[in-house]
């Protein structure tokens, strides 16, 4: 192993994968939804839009269902 490495002749080029890895969307959440996982990411020093993709990757991976039942209007 040598001791230094000379990269400044190497040429940089994109990831071709970046695209795959995460897609940038615009959702719209409440603010103390908001403020719970910024406490959160406070106290982990995780990035509260991190945490928030943690959660909802457990929720995929887990098949986790939320049990929505709308009141009947008459």
């Amino acid at each position: 192993m040598k001791d230094e490495y000379d990269f400044s002749k190497m040429r940089s080029r994109k990831n071709p994968y970046a695209s795959k890895l995460k897609k940038q969307v615009t959702i719209r959440m409440s603010e103390d939804v908001i403020e719970y996982f910024k406490d959160m990411a406070e106290e982990s020093g995780i990035p509260y839009q991190s945490l928030i993709n943690l959660y909802l990757r457990d929720c995929v991976s887990s098949h986790r269902k939320i049990d929505v039942k709308w009141a009947r209007q008459a």
